[in-house]
């Protein structure tokens, strides 16, 4: 750490003297200012990025290291005489951050009303609950300690190691600072970096202490966790049956409408003289004697058991014939949004949809099933029909991991128009803006649900979503330190830093206390969703 300091200081020094000359004070506007102001960020983002992979006894400040490192080159700065263009750290302060929100949103968009529903319902009110439960500590722990109010906005973000509210803290003020002179964005970033710290280690000993305090057996509650996802989730699985239901002799597969409305599909058909064919074309009944694969949810197997016969012990996956298992990956825009029903890969080219993959989850093929860029079909059927059906979905690789910049310009403009509108509420006295960071964020995820509008697809892949998201947030913590630099050394020494690190603290632990101990003795959920929940509640990977 040491080594890497006396390294950026020398640093500054050389752009001191080779950027401004040695009698130049300050850096204060024009191309030598731009110049500067980048190399600090850079240099910053280095340090940064190095030391928040430091770990001590476990824990580590990730990413979250920028904002320290701003902080520490931006004293070091001030002292050899050079300071950051305030114009160009806002600029790129407010581009790291619709980066980082608006990357987050095309990520979790897909799944984000799936979310509410069934178990992830209650585990959202718990989630709400604890960041409630800490906005009421923060208004009692100003009003208390009679802390300004934007600097606790500042504590509530970095209690709850929460970068996007710390953003959108920093648009509020700005919009209401007209009517309170008193209040500062800069505040709230000071506030951020004195109580991110605690909210780190407050989640971590929050956890342990309720695994010591309640004896916790980890090994059982996962073995729990596990039963319940196999029961609850009722995966995607296959079985050989033996057509013995005399009901179905002669009758088309296609015209088993119990099987259908299960979603139950038939892979492969063994018919007498040992031949393995393809069972999705017209001409294909059944028979008593016939052994089929059959692939559909787990419990809907057991229900076409009774209807079509018995389980045979013949493995027909490795039968003789021409029937061949392939997977093709989704990436036609045409074909997006319909229906496999629509689609009707077997009816043109011979080819049964088994399963498909989306997000690394496992759904059946049913008619009903929308498709979406990137879904993974697992297709059985000849090898020639298979090619004819990928060149239908697309099956392109290389269109799946390309990142469509059109779409990412046009969401991110939506974005920023959505933030940037007035809304008038009866309440306020003044009119309130989604900002920066709320307008992205909504029209990512709106946009990412949606999936597709005309020939406009929102899909990134996951390496480009990774990269941007880090891109952004490493600009816009490494501009926030920079930015509050010179004055958080200079709270901490005064004493008020302590106070707001009092503050911090409790709006870290009594959510998380008060929500975890309720839902494990209350609501009786397992310890692994609760650090799940603590976890994600605020925000802290």
């Amino acid at each position: 750490m040491l080594e890497i300091l006396m390294n950026a200081v020398q640093l500054l020094e050389f752009s001191r003297h080779g950027l401004l000359g040695n009698s130049a004070p300050l850096l204060a506007s024009g191309e030598g200012a731009l110049g500067l102001t980048l190399l600090i960020i850079c240099l910053t983002a280095v340090i940064g990025l190095g030391v928040g992979e430091i770990r001590v006894f476990g824990i580590h400040l990730g990413i979250a290291g920028a904002l320290f490192a701003g902080i520490c080159v931006a004293s070091i700065a001030k002292e050899f005489g050079m300071v950051a263009d305030a114009q160009v750290l806002g600029l790129l302060r407010e581009f790291g951050l619709i980066l980082f929100v608006y990357t987050v949103g095309i990520q979790v968009g897909p799944g984000f009303f799936n979310s509410l529903r069934k178990q992830g319902l209650y585990l959202n009110l718990l989630s709400a609950a604890i960041v409630l439960t800490g906005a009421l500590c923060a208004i009692a722990m100003s009003l208390l300690l009679k802390v300004d109010m934007a600097a606790m906005a500042g504590i509530f973000s970095g209690a709850t190691t929460n970068t996007p509210s710390l953003g959108a803290a920093q648009e509020a003020i700005k919009s209401i600072a007209p009517l309170k002179s008193g209040l500062s964005a800069e505040v709230a970033a000071l506030g951020y970096a004195v109580a991110y710290p605690f909210g780190i280690v407050g989640i971590l000993v929050t956890m342990i202490g309720i695994r010591s305090f309640f004896k916790i057996d980890l090994g059982a509650e996962s073995a729990a966790l596990k039963r319940d996802a196999e029961e609850t989730q009722n995966p995607v699985d296959r079985i050989t049956l033996m057509v013995q239901n005399p009901s179905l002799e002669k009758v088309a597969i296609r015209q088993v409408p119990a099987l259908l409305q299960m979603g139950v599909v038939f892979s492969r058909i063994r018919k007498a003289g040992a031949t393995v064919v393809n069972p999705t074309t017209e001409s294909t009944v059944l028979e008593c004697g016939d052994v089929v694969v059959a692939v559909g949810k787990r419990s809907n197997l057991q229900e076409a058991k009774i209807i079509v016969g018995c389980e045979s012990n013949e493995d027909l996956l490795h039968a003789p014939g021409e029937v061949t298992i392939r997977r093709l990956i989704v990436t036609e825009n045409r074909v997006l949004g319909m229906e496999l029903g629509q689609l009707a890969l077997n009816q043109h080219f011979g080819v049964t949809v088994t399963r498909v993959l989306r997000s690394e989850i496992v759904l059946p093929a049913t008619p009903d099933l929308s498709l979406q860029f990137g879904d993974i079909l697992q297709v059985v059927g000849k090898e020639n029909d298979i090619n004819s059906a990928a060149k239908e979905v697309g099956n392109s690789v290389s269109a799946l991991g390309s990142t469509n910049f059109l779409t990412v310009f046009i969401g991110i403009g939506i974005g920023v128009a959505i933030g940037s509108y007035p809304l008038q509420l009866p309440w306020m006295p003044a009119a309130v803006k989604l900002g920066l960071a709320g307008g992205p964020l909504l029209a990512a995820i709106l946009l990412s649900w949606i999936g597709r509008i005309g020939p406009l697809v929102w899909y990134m892949p996951a390496t480009a979503n990774s990269a941007l998201r880090e891109l952004g947030i490493v600009l816009f913590l490494s501009c926030v330190g920079l930015k509050a630099g010179d004055k958080f050394f200079a709270l901490l020494s005064n004493g008020e830093g302590l106070t707001w690190m009092l503050a911090g603290a409790v709006i870290t632990l009594v959510p998380l206390l008060l929500v975890g101990v309720l839902a494990h003795l209350w609501l009786k959920v397992n310890y692994m969703h609760i650090c799940g929940l603590l976890a994600g509640s605020m925000t802290d990977p």
